[in-house]
């Protein structure tokens, strides 16, 4: 089980961060990618739900962007970035 950010120590912060890094650019290359299927399977006149699980990934990847920030906040709040 993962501990909660607040309990981590410095390491282990600057260790998360570091995982971190290319995390917007990949969720921005799959937003893309689920956008594209969803224009094509709306193209196809298929809306259906090849068309709401993108929708639902989309979701899913914004919303993990929250822990992203939430991250750098601690980072900035202890003076490790």
């Amino acid at each position: 089980m993962q501990k909660e950010l607040s309990e981590l120590t410095d390491q282990e912060l600057l260790a998360e961060a570091k995982k971190m890094k290319y995390a917007p650019i990949l969720s921005a290359l799959t937003i893309g990618i689920m956008i594209g299927v969803i224009a094509w399977s709306i193209w196809k006149n298929t809306v259906g739900l090849f068309t709401l699980i993108p929708l639902f990934f989309i979701w899913k990847i914004v919303n993990d962007s929250k822990n992203n920030e939430a991250l750098e906040e601690l980072l900035k709040e202890r003076g490790l970035k």
